[in-house]
């Protein structure tokens, strides 16, 4: 389910599950569309240090948010952030990283990547133009989406044959735009210049969902947005499309 890009997570955004409260804006979501804070253990001058949970998987006691990186970072200058964390961890003494929305992104974006890779590694993530536009006019394709710098043509392109594989020509059903380049996208990956992805399992897109749904959120994106974090244009008209290089034209992901 894509999310618009200015409105908060609910508790049916990503799936169902138990429900958790973000500390900071005190609405509840399901735990999946939340990003859980854990404490490590205390050091030597008994501070503990304040860190991302991408996975929510630490031991101990945990604390969710569910706003956005710059509403974090509001959070953070004005010690709102401070004063929730000391209510969520009673007792314990408490380091926040200057940097921890860096931090929780980087979290975030290694999960999303970490689960591409395993999505790679099961033979169900498809990458290459030839070979996804053959499998979504087929109607094989159960997710679609396109790195940050693709070429506007080539993800139409494929777009356009997901539409026709599933029967949806005119819904402006299109690819997500991911918060990753091609670079990036192609180290996760170990590929050589990956540019577009597809899922062609419903249940491995559904296990996807999660972590990209978190990460776009945390950048104040939704899915259908493109690399500039406005809303993806994949879908103008043909003849309102505006020129592309050549490179960007016949580019193999």
């Amino acid at each position: 389910m894509r999310i618009p890009h200015n409105e908060r997570l609910s508790s049916d955004s990503i799936g169902d599950g138990p429900e958790r409260k973000c500390i900071l804006s005190g609405e509840k979501a399901a735990r999946d569309a939340l990003v859980r804070l854990a404490i490590s253990p205390p050091g030597p001058d008994g501070v503990c240090d304040v860190l991302p949970d991408a996975h929510a998987r630490a031991p101990g006691r945990g604390a969710w948010i569910g706003v956005s990186r710059t509403e974090l970072e509001a959070a953070l200058a004005k010690g709102k952030l401070k004063g929730a964390l000391a209510r969520a961890f009673k007792g314990d003494s408490l380091r926040i990283p200057e940097d921890l929305p860096a931090r929780i992104e980087a979290a975030l974006t290694r999960a999303l990547t970490d689960r591409l890779g395993l999505e790679m590694k099961s033979g169900r993530l498809l990458v290459g133009s030839d070979r996804i536009a053959e499998k979504a006019r087929g109607g094989r394709v159960a997710w679609l989406a396109h790195a940050a710098d693709a070429g506007e043509d080539g993800s139409r392109k494929l777009d356009q044959a997901w539409r026709v594989g599933e029967d949806a020509e005119g819904s402006g059903m299109a690819g997500d735009t991911l918060p990753l380049d091609r670079a990036a996208l192609s180290v996760a990956l170990g590929r050589d210049n990956v540019v577009h992805l597809a899922l062609t399992d419903k249940a491995a897109a559904a296990r996807l969902s999660a972590p990209l749904q978190r990460l776009l959120h945390f950048l104040g994106r939704s899915p259908a947005d493109g690399p500039d974090g406005r809303a993806n244009q994949n879908d103008r008209e043909p003849g309102n499309a505006p020129a592309f290089r050549d490179d960007e034209a016949n580019v193999k992901g």
